[in-house]
């Protein structure tokens, strides 16, 4: 690994040092952003959306597919939840609260906001190696693409990760290229192949997670997941990923399309899903979020 990412404390403001840091490396990184408390409310949370969407058969929300896997113990589990918040008054709280509506300082001069209804809203991930699970790693990619596949201009946006296990550099997670938000739309595009490559670079560095650190990364950054070494409990890792946004407001409900990016990455249904039926109706958001 090349030289550790500095670490900092959140007092409930972004400092000047945070910006400075951030401008230049295009990454921070909060420990104990949230207590052990919170984090074993969140995974409760987690847990009673995943047992609703799996008790309904449903297969997409807001015409993004979630990922199906097998657990450990043979059950069928949901390792990527799009538009969590959805379905849980506790995570949509934790999005409009004061802590996360100060991240947003970090695009400044551009007004950036939580895009609970957008792009693909609060995402779970759950990496898992085990015999049947179908999502473990994920290749270098950026962001930012997002928006053209989306027939916009790349804004400045933040990806911003709620970290709920333990997971030392030694066991995977997330990888990033430092710097590489500020070099330009050549290495925006083709620096690495989107999705496919997952091969170490020699710059990259990563974190030692606590559960209950943050991690923010900017859109236009190189980043990548990578695969645990070991299998079963120990490889676990449960991720809240919030999008931070400017620009229009461009919100997602049950008749939008699949965007192109999510087959690119190769988020499709998986054959774990057995009987269950591609064209299920998606479950709509709450009526309070479409406003």
């Amino acid at each position: 690994m090349n030289q550790p990412l500095q670490t900092f404390s959140f007092n409930g403001q972004i400092q000047p040092q945070h910006h400075a840091y951030f401008k230049q490396y295009g990454v921070l990184h909060f420990k104990q952003f949230i207590s052990k408390n919170t984090v074993a409310v969140f995974l409760a949370e987690i847990r009673n959306i995943e047992q609703h969407l799996i008790a309904r058969n449903i297969t997409r929300v807001n015409g993004i597919p979630l990922k199906y896997g097998i657990g450990t113990d043979g059950k069928t589990i949901i390792q990527r939840i799009a538009f969590a918040s959805a379905f849980s008054d506790t995570l949509r709280s934790f999005l409009n609260s004061e802590a996360l509506g100060a991240l947003t300082a970090l695009l400044t001069p551009y007004r950036g906001r939580i895009g609970e209804n957008e792009k693909d809203g609060l995402v779970v991930n759950h990496y898992l190696n085990s015999g049947d699970s179908s999502f473990t790693r994920l290749g270098w990619h950026t962001d930012s693409p997002r928006d053209l596949f989306l027939g916009s201009r790349i804004k400045p946006m933040l990806n911003v990760g709620l970290h709920l296990d333990d997971c030392p550099y030694e066991n995977g997670g997330l990888r990033v290229l430092p710097g590489t938000h500020n070099q330009g739309l050549w290495t925006l595009f083709f620096k690495k192949k989107y999705f496919i490559d997952h091969t170490p670079d020699k710059k990259e560095t990563g974190f030692s997670i606590t559960a209950g650190d943050l991690t923010i990364h900017d859109g236009r950054l190189w980043h990548r997941v990578q695969q645990s070494p070991f299998t079963g409990e120990k490889s676990r890792r449960r991720v809240m990923y919030i999008p931070v946004v400017t620009g229009a407001y461009h919100p997602k409900d049950a008749n939008s399309a699949t965007p192109f990016y999510h087959h690119l990455a190769g988020i499709r249904r998986s054959p774990l899903l057995f009987n269950r039926k591609e064209k299920q109706p998606a479950l709509p958001l709450l009526p309070e979020l479409n406003g």
